[in-house]
């Protein structure tokens, strides 16, 4: 007897645990694959630091950090991006969404405990005898009710669908975080990108100061020989054209010169008004480019966090799935009232004014006309949708390394042919101008060698400009240090 009451007992006991317990509906998740390529197929440009392909170099202090623009040794733009954290608004925002989503999770989370309340309430009731149908021998003076219930309502998570709004509101939430690095490092990459274009506008302005004086020398050399009789009229109007051209061009820089200090104000959480930034022309002769660590390209899906946020969304429209499936199912619900109701206030509160009620309720829809097939349909639609951005992410994140290491080898390549044809260009101008000089020549040889100098010179700013940007735009491409192991692991 005591063998067949242990096992009945036991039985009991695994019946309560399940039932308390539950168990999950739907599927489980599990990371779909995504499109990678055993490694990169551009060629690496020489600011590459890796020593076997694209492996992380060793020790790992090699490897790209959270203030990855610090490899450019740039002070003034050091201090710059310091400020975007605390100041951007567009940052703000993103972390604004990231509190939410945390939020969120305890949300959900309230569900696995009971809702506990109380109504507490004091009324008083006469009915009139004059009333229809009113039995006179009825009639009273009123009476009064005090009521004091406390309720409780309890859900009992038999088919996960608490569990699975509890782990896909964390999810939610990783992929929150993960927006949020992603848009800290645009906004980084961004300003780092506006302050070297405006180092590079600075640049333009010297370079085009520079030809203004010299152009102005031209001039006064043709006014002189107009005035001994040397050169023709059309000498001097050709060398004010060229001269005021360039005087035009130089205008036109510091139009775009304070279109990027506009920006890089409102990136750091300033009124333009409030910034102004010291001319810092770029070096074209061997700009600081940095030395960038490389990456195998399956180690981007971790380090990329606009792949990590797909990913998470993933496993969030996953659990989604499985809500959906759980409301096929019969939903039980433990709900109790007690307290205390009397007549007077004077009995309110005495032991016979106690009252309770406790019970188990189990609701099932029999019928709603394909409105869960239909729910759970549209989960699995959401999930594929998911998949597919994930997928496409990943293939837009391989596309921008690609690209971004196709622009820094070529104009590595480029810069080189671009300082010989600069120098060409010096070389025919100073030809030119000594045959001019010495009657030899027309001054429009002078004009057109004179143009094609300083249409190289500037192509010359213009491809170190294009260097730095491509820098920072591989390093964002790379993740710029960061890592999927950063994301929350329970928000």
């Amino acid at each position: 007897m005591n063998r067949v009451f242990r096992s009945a007992s036991m039985g009991v006991a695994a019946l309560i645990s399940v039932t308390l317990a539950g168990c999950r509906v739907g599927p489980q998740y599990v990371r779909p694959a995504a499109p990678v390529a055993p490694e990169f197929k551009e060629t690496l440009p020489s600011n590459f630091k890796s020593s076997d392909g694209w492996k992380v170099a060793q020790p790992s202090d090699a490897q790209l950090k959270g203030d990855w623009w610090t490899l450019f040794h740039d002070s003034e733009l050091n201090t710059l991006e310091a400020q975007i954290d605390p100041a951007n608004q567009t940052l703000k925002q993103a972390e604004a969404n990231f509190r939410s989503a945390r939020a969120s999770v305890r949300f959900y989370r309230a569900n696995k405990a009971p809702t506990i309340g109380a109504d507490p309430s004091i009324g008083v009731v006469r009915d009139s005898t004059n009333q229809p149908y009113f039995n006179k021998t009825l009639t009273s003076n009123g009476s009064g009710d005090f009521t004091l219930p406390i309720d409780l309502n309890y859900e009992v998570d038999l088919w996960g669908r608490i569990r699975r709004s509890i782990t896909q509101s964390q999810e939610q939430a990783q992929a929150s975080a993960a927006d949020l690095e992603t848009t800290r490092l645009s906004l980084h990459a961004e300003l780092a990108i506006d302050y070297f274009d405006l180092r590079s506008a600075d640049a333009q302005r010297k370079l085009l100061d520079e030809t203004v004086s010299a152009f102005q020398d031209a001039l006064q050399l043709t006014e002189d020989r107009y005035n001994g009789g040397a050169a023709p009229l059309s000498d001097v109007t050709q060398a004010r054209t060229v001269l005021q051209t360039a005087q035009v061009q130089a205008t036109d820089v510091d139009i775009m010169r304070a279109d990027y200090e506009h920006a890089i104000a409102m990136l750091v959480g300033k009124p333009p008004a409030q910034l102004t930034l010291p001319r810092n022309p770029v070096t074209v002769a061997g700009p600081t480019l940095p030395e960038i660590p490389g990456a195998l390209p399956s180690q981007l899906l971790e380090r990329r966090p606009d792949i990590a946020a797909d990913e998470r969304r993933m496993a969030a429209a996953n659990e989604q799935i499985g809500i959906a499936e759980a409301a096929f199912y019969p939903t039980l619900s433990l709900s109790a009232v007690a307290g205390f109701t009397g007549t007077s206030a004077l009995t309110w509160f005495t032991w016979p004014s106690r009252f309770f009620a406790v019970g188990p309720t189990l609701s099932q829809t029999l019928y709603d006309h394909g409105r869960r097939r239909a729910t759970s349909d549209i989960t699995r639609a959401g999930y594929d949708f998911t998949v597919a951005s994930y997928r496409q992410t990943t293939l837009t994140a391989f596309q921008q390394v690609e690209d971004d290491l196709n622009a820094l080898h070529g104009l590595e390549t480029e810069a080189g042919q671009q300082q010989d044809a600069t120098a060409s260009a010096q070389q025919s101008l100073d030809l030119f101008t000594t045959r001019y000089e010495g009657g030899v020549d027309t001054y429009l040889q002078v004009i057109t060698w004179q143009t094609a100098l300083l249409q190289n010179e500037r192509n010359d700013i213009d491809i170190t400009q294009r260097r730095l940007e491509a820098s920072v735009l591989l390093i964002k491409a790379l993740g710029g240090g960061w890592n999927a192991s950063q994301l929350p692991q329970h928000p």
